[in-house]
């Protein structure tokens, strides 16, 4: 299968948003396409904030989001926090999320980042299993506060 893997463009969002309704979060529900463009539109005005799909032949087969930040601390090296990942049902487990973290880990390297972190729900083990096969290692506790 040929793999071609870029920033994604408005034109990619109702392909996002279905892959998202896979996920199982939010009861399989996604936003309505004008939410989704609207809230696309805010995230390109950020610096290195970006939405980024995988495709073949043309068709939306994964998907994740990468935010590069600056920061003060670490001597202004830059680190990137990477969400929303997601790969077609009917195609894990053929190398694609590999070649979509390879694509990310190259750009936060070519940013110059000091690191990538993201979080993952605890119930998914298989996720798990992936990201620690590809060198990703566990590191302290993810915390948050709900405002729902």
């Amino acid at each position: 299968m040929d793999i071609t893997l870029r920033e994604a463009n408005e034109g990619d969002l109702p392909a996002v948003l279905s892959l998202y309704g896979q996920l199982g979060q939010d009861d399989g529900s996604v936003l309505s396409p004008d939410a989704a463009s609207c809230i696309y539109s805010k995230m390109k005005s950020y610096p290195d904030y970006g939405i980024h799909v995988a495709l073949s032949e043309d068709r939306v087969i994964g998907t994740f989001a990468l935010l590069i930040m600056d920061n003060l601390g670490h001597l202004g090296t830059p680190s990137a926090i990477l969400e929303d990942v997601v790969v077609a049902e009917e195609l894990r487990g053929h190398g694609i999320g590999k070649l979509m973290m390879e694509y990310a880990n190259n750009l936060c390297r070519q940013k110059g980042c000091y690191k990538m972190s993201f979080s993952s729900n605890i119930n998914r083990e298989a996720a798990h299993s992936f990201y620690e096969s590809l060198g990703f290692r566990k590191h302290g506790y993810s915390f948050y506060v709900s405002y729902e």
